[in-house]
């Protein structure tokens, strides 16, 4: 038993003597947290002690984000009164410390936001540190879809543009037609980045001279590869121009139409026409059939 104190107490007295302080506690953060641009984002960090410790206090919590010289957040009671500071925009989840929720809150997290955050805590049991990582991602707005004419493509007649803004990091713009098949390889994406950091998408998808379908749908998908948004637009039929057989014209039609409104017409006053001379040639049949008898009869009336 003597040994074993007197081990403990070499231990002790390397550890002090050699500038390193046993710590009894230890601190569990995230590794990565996705921050929502404009939105609020906790790095979340608690401190547990690895032994059963009555009445742990925090003395000491600093908040610091690598490639930045200011602090963020600072936490100190060590000379008695609590001095808390905290570099604008940044926060402690728990500014009192009354819980081992030692989180970093970011009230409006922006681009320059993402990086590698690290934080240190002193207790009467000793100190830890920990590095976290803050990934911002953006979603993009509805995006909106248009057609125009086309005229430099050769064999096409229309292009079809579709536009997404406001999204991090860069996403894709996907066409698909209204078979759910795909025609992305066939569009041109064009990526901006705006003054905000956030990034602008425009795709082009052309039309070649003929094509059969209706609607077509552009779809939004982020980084990662999850869609966000869609929309569609339904086309018209091509017009003769545009159709495969657009070199074989026939002067006359633009007046085949009426011709044959009129045609039906006069068709349809002659059969009517026709079939009122019928009744009426019966008719008269009818009556020059039935004179004959009425005379005969007359007669025999008189001479009676």
């Amino acid at each position: 038993m003597a040994s074993c104190s007197s081990l403990l107490f070499l231990v002790f007295f390397f550890c002090f003597s050699s500038g390193v302080v046993p710590s009894f506690i230890e601190m569990a953060c995230g590794p990565t947290t996705k921050g929502q641009f404009n939105h609020q984002s906790m790095l979340m960090c608690v401190v547990r002690p690895k032994q059963n410790i009555a009445n742990l206090e925090i003395t000491l919590v600093v908040w610091r984000k690598k490639g930045l010289d200011d602090i963020l957040v600072v936490f100190d009671r060590r000379s008695g009164n609590v001095v808390y500071k905290r570099h604008q925009g940044y926060g402690l989840a728990d500014p009192s410390l009354n819980t081992m929720n030692v989180s970093l809150l970011i009230n409006n997290t922006k681009l320059q936001n993402e990086g590698e955050y690290t934080c240190q805590v002193t207790t009467d049991s000793g100190t830890t540190t920990h590095t976290t990582k803050l990934e911002v991602t953006a979603k993009y707005n509805t995006p909106t879809v248009r057609s125009i004419d086309q005229k430099d493509t050769p064999n096409a007649h229309k292009t079809l543009i579709c536009e997404a803004s406001g999204g991090y990091p860069e996403g894709q713009l996907r066409w698909f037609d209204e078979n759910k098949t795909e025609w992305t390889k066939s569009a041109k994406l064009t990526e901006n980045k705006r003054n905000d950091g956030l990034f602008e998408l425009s795709s082009e998808l052309p039309l070649l001279t003929g094509s059969t379908f209706s609607e077509y749908t552009c779809v939004v998908y982020n980084a990662s590869g999850g869609k966000e948004d869609s929309v569609s637009i339904l086309l018209e039929s091509p017009s003769p121009s545009q159709s495969p057989f657009s070199g074989i014209k026939t002067p006359g039609s633009a007046i085949i139409a009426p011709v044959v409104v009129i045609g039906s017409l006069i068709v349809g006053l002659l059969m009517a026409l026709l079939i009122f001379r019928r009744r009426s040639q019966r008719a008269h049949h009818e009556v020059s059939a039935s004179d004959p008898d009425d005379g005969d009869v007359n007669r025999k009336d008189s001479m009676a």
